[in-house]
């Protein structure tokens, strides 16, 4: 199987992917200028962070040969004809009446209630369209339901039906054999199943074997729209095909080669694709690496319409942390919209460039996004000063731009963390959000939260979205008097200490080194004294310290970053709150 190689070298993999990609483009077709790459999504259902894998993948590869100079072409297959298979659960303006519409095409079911979009298909793809762009995604879209039912197909449909015979000897070779089952290294829900299905519906049959014989084309009854239909007769002399449907009786017979309300069926419908697309490269998802899988089942067919399979790699999951704090997503994966109302594209984009795609990886809803832009910040900065490792660099680059451009991005890119516990403190009052901001650094304040966007406004809509209601952080109105009254002498020096220099360290840096300061002058020791200088016993003492802060701050153990606490306070309620 002509599989792109998959090495584990720390080199760019999207660059030795466009090394390949272009020379084979080249010797399909000496000196014919262009690269093809596809993608291909069901508009099912919402289409989810596995399902992007599908496009970043090919959108990376093209992306790259486009720097180089080549023209190409980055196709998306909207499989907006397949059958629609079940009811998705937890889509807003859905119920259990939509489940009449299974076995019709996508674009003849009613889009959910409310929606602008004429259908289901359409509705979902806009979703789709609109993240894609924001993050910088260049593609030609095809609505397989317009290549359908206006014909552009019929040749190539006519061609299986004419060679329906070799096509099922191929498929032949497959159903009987079984395949034993492999061990699991984890448990694999239903979204991680889905979102590896790849382009097309992966688990559909492989088409009608009868009493007539074995057929690869499906029509969609002319009565109840559904595919649930029983291909009867066929003649390849006049093209007359006759059909049945099982789902409300009706039956008739038409011309081939002049009906446009039906199509092949997915082992056949996408290396038909591949050929007359004339696709080079294309990833599949981890299901196609068994036997009998559409890919490797492909890579014969195609052959008949007169194409070559496409390389590319098995891409692997992309898993999700925080899923069950998700409010926006109930019942369903997250999609590309709900990652980009918390993170900017350039995050996004990097998540998807930086691994391999056989490589898994998760994103993050829950606190483990603070770390993951800490991880990109300083990513940001190796590369400003030159010290980022090359694959690193690559992987940067292909994130924050395209070969058509930078991404916009945000003028002040302030850490994430701390935007986040700004907007949780502020609790959406943006006058207060920037009197913090502003005093974070005196001698380059923010003068305007503009500064900060869009990254504040990720920020602030992951702690409204995703950060439960018992871990937002409360200022105590009050100071808590008996706390307060219950303190030991060394308890009163700490804040005392921290009180006396809160004035002359009123910055993000200063009252970092100030917090932190405080149990090592208590114990002696100078304020800016290392770890290897200081016993493990500071340590103890700083984390007591801290947590009696929090308590007279905020009423619990922990909470944002003290420094960044500290400046969401303000001076006069830090002092009042802390008994001065």
């Amino acid at each position: 199987m002509p599989i792109v190689a998959q090495s584990t070298e720390t080199t760019d993999w999207v660059s030795r992917f466009a090394d390949e990609v272009i020379a084979e483009s080249e010797r399909r077709a000496p000196g014919k200028p262009g690269v093809v790459v596809a993608s291909g999504l069901s508009p099912s259902g919402p289409i989810h962070l596995g399902n992007l894998r599908e496009v970043m993948t090919p959108h990376l590869v093209a992306d790259e040969v486009r720097r180089r100079g080549h023209e190409v072409r980055h196709l998306i297959s909207w499989d907006d004809y397949d059958r629609y298979r079940k009811v998705p659960a937890g889509v807003p303006g859905v119920d259990e009446t939509w489940a009449e519409h299974i076995g019709k095409p996508l674009t003849s079911v009613p889009a959910p209630k409310g929606s602008p979009h004429p259908n289901w298909a359409e509705h979902f793809k806009a979703a789709m369209v609109d993240s894609l762009a924001e993050m910088g995604v260049e593609f030609d879209g095809i609505s397989q339901t317009a290549q359908y039912t206006s014909g552009v197909y019929r040749e190539q449909i006519l061609h299986a039906m004419k060679h329906r015979r070799d096509i099922d000897a191929i498929l032949d070779q497959y159903r009987t054999k079984k395949t034993p089952a492999k061990k699991s290294q984890k448990p694999v829900d239903e979204a991680e199943l889905e979102a590896a299905e790849g382009s097309g519906a992966a688990a559909e049959d492989d088409g009608s074997s009868g009493s007539a014989g074995y057929f690869p084309y499906k029509p969609y009854c002319g009565n109840c729209e559904k595919d649930l239909t029983t291909v009867t007769a066929y003649d390849d002399d006049s093209t007359e095909l006759t059909y049945a449907c099982t789902a409300c009786g009706f039956s008739e017979t038409v011309r081939l080669s002049e009906f446009n309300r039906g199509k092949l069926v997915w082992k056949v419908d996408w290396p038909m694709r591949w050929a007359y697309e004339g696709v080079v490269f294309e990833p599949s998802g981890v299901d196609h690496s068994s036997p009998g899988s559409s890919f490797q089942v492909g890579g014969q067919i195609v052959g008949i319409f007169g194409g070559e399979q496409p390389i590319g790699p098995m891409y692997a999951f992309v898993g999700i942390s925080g899923m069950a704090k998700m409010s926006s997503s109930k019942g369903g994966v997250p999609t590309p919209a709900d990652a980009l109302k918390i993170m900017e594209p350039q995050l996004l984009r990097w998540l998807y460039a930086r691994r391999r795609p056989n490589q898994s990886f998760k994103i993050a809803f829950d606190q483990e996004i603070q770390r993951l832009y800490d991880e990109w910040d300083r990513l940001d900065a190796k590369v400003a000063d030159g010290s980022a490792l090359p694959a690193d660099a690559a992987a940067h680059s292909r994130a924050v731009r395209t070969a058509a451009g930078e991404l916009p991005r945000t003028p002040r890119p302030l850490p994430y963390r701390t935007l986040a516990s700004v907007a949780d403190i502020t609790a959406g009052h943006e006058d207060q959000a920037l009197r913090i901001l502003g005093e974070l650094d005196p001698a380059d304040p923010i003068a305007s939260l503009d500064q900060a966007r869009p990254r504040y406004d990720k920020a602030e809509a992951w702690i409204n979205t995703h950060v439960p209601a018992d871990q937002r952080t409360i200022v105590r109105q009050q100071p808590d008097a008996e706390l307060l009254k219950s303190l030991d002498e060394p308890s009163r020096q700490s804040l005392r200490l921290l009180l006396d220099g809160l004035a002359d360290h009123w910055s993000l840096d200063g009252l970092t080194h100030h917090v932190y300061g405080v149990p090592k002058v208590q114990a002696g020791f100078p304020a800016d004294a290392t770890p290897k200088e200081l016993p493990p016993e500071i340590k103890t003492a700083q984390r007591t310290f801290f947590a009696l802060l929090y308590h007279l701050l905020v009423g619990r153990d922990t909470g944002p970053r003290l420094p960044t606490l500290l400046l969401a306070v303000g001076q006069d309620r830090v002092r009042t709150l802390l008994g001065e």
